[in-house]
């Protein structure tokens, strides 16, 4: 059940007790709990309760139903297949999976004579072949059909799309209230799960991950102290120890993924978070490992020795996809060790994402001269949205290693260059 989405949850009541749109568009941060909140408006659209105010009442064959996971009325989707994307399938006899098929369900009379509703997941990953075929059912949608989309981020829908749906925001949840929640579910005792959500900045369905996964925990651990090693490291070091710590995000995606499944028991949609990864239109998938490619990226420098080029030729073979989204759950990591530093270095101690490495963050933090963190987080940000275009992340990740601050001895001291 969603918590910590007070308005979210009050505007899908209302809902639910008024006049429900057949569109509905959950636009947040990736693990906000968008799925969950779909799953709460679906269970209340598929209750039978004769008394509205009281959908859903978790009493009915409805609600069993869905509980179970069963209810054949509800239809999900998710990106799936090379690139982790909502396809569109074939024009005939479309294949489970792809909008078409939905369509072609959601045309057909509902199996328990009530409502259907239909669940998007990451639906900025619907790409716009399948976009204008899902359009056309929003235009012209079947009687007491809901379709209800799940967005990380909204601009990847087109602009049609988005204007036939209502749009629901999610926000951030407040630590205190994901540690109570971790509590209530019995996955972490109250120390881990105030690490947990900590290090998931607001996002219980990461929290959750971290707390079914605890090789995550640890996985995350050891890349920020990598990160933090990596300051004093010099060139060919960073080089080096930077397609390391990729490769150590790959596995935290795996481990976290895991967690998202439910670890031992339990429902995607019951982790107050988003069933898949990953992340940033950075979905979240199993890495094995992060290889080089052949593409490039606009200034992007890289000297790193013929032996690390030639194990990265040996060692299996990572998807394009997979190793984006290790990219990018490094720079998320990177992102927070920086924030921590700039924290540090004011003398904070309680707004640190992770305090277990508050001992180092104190010790590193006043040889780092100021203002040297703040523009590398502008450089972390456009090498950010440089992999979402498809740039080389190997690549990237090799110019944000040369330009990671270098600790000096005094505080004053300008940002060297690589």
């Amino acid at each position: 059940m969603t918590r910590g989405q007070p308005a979210a949850l009050a505007a899908v009541t209302a809902m639910v007790s008024g006049s429900v749109p057949h569109a509905v568009l959950l636009v947040g941060p990736a693990s906000s709990g968008k799925t969950t909140l779909a799953m709460d408006l679906a269970a209340a659209l598929l209750c039978v309760d004769p008394d509205g105010a009281a959908r859903p009442c978790r009493h009915c064959r409805g609600c069993r139903l869905m509980a179970s996971g069963n209810h054949p009325d509800l239809h999900r989707l998710a990106p799936d297949g090379p690139g982790g994307q909502v396809r569109i399938g074939k024009a005939t006899d479309a294949e489970p999976g792809t909008i078409r098929h939905l369509i072609g369900e959601l045309a057909l009379l509902p199996i328990e004579g009530g409502a259907r509703v239909a669940i998007v997941e990451q639906a900025h990953r619907i790409n716009d072949d399948a976009q204008n075929a899902l359009l056309k059912m929003l235009e012209e949608p079947p009687p007491r059909v809901t379709i209800i989309l799940c967005a990380d981020e909204e601009e990847c829908l087109l602009p049609t799309v988005r204007s036939r749906c209502v749009r629901v925001r999610l926000g951030p949840v407040a630590g205190r209230e994901i540690e109570r929640w971790l509590g209530d579910l019995g996955v972490a005792d109250a120390p881990s799960a105030a690490r947990f959500a900590r290090l998931a900045a607001g996002c219980p369905g990461l929290a959750l991950a971290y707390a079914r996964a605890p090789e995550a925990a640890r996985l995350r651990g050891e890349i920020s102290r990598g990160l933090l090693d990596l300051l004093a490291a010099g060139r060919h070091e960073r080089l080096t120890s930077v397609r390391t710590l990729m490769n150590s995000a790959a596995a935290l995606d795996a481990a976290l993924d895991e967690g998202r499944k439910g670890g031992a028991g339990g429902e995607g949609h019951e982790s107050g978070g988003d069933a898949a990864t990953p992340v940033t239109a950075r979905r979240r998938k199993k890495a094995s490992a992060a290889t080089a490619a052949n593409d490039g990226t606009a200034g992007a420098e890289s000297d790193a020795p013929a032996a690390e080029s030639a194990a990265e030729s040996a060692a299996p073979k990572a998807s394009a996809s997979d190793r984006r989204a290790a990219a990018s759950t490094l720079l998320a990591i990177w992102a927070s060790v920086a924030r921590d530093l700039t924290v540090a270095g004011l003398g904070g101690r309680r707004q640190l994402h992770d305090p277990e490495l508050l001992d180092e963050f104190a010790t590193v933090a006043p040889t780092i001269a100021a203002g040297a963190v703040p523009a590398f987080l502008a450089r972390l940000a456009a090498v950010e949205v440089q992999i979402d275009e498809n740039v080389n992340p190997e690549l990237a990740l090799d110019v944000l290693a040369l330009t990671w601050p270098r600790p000096g001895r005094a505080a004053d001291r300008p940002m060297p260059r690589p």
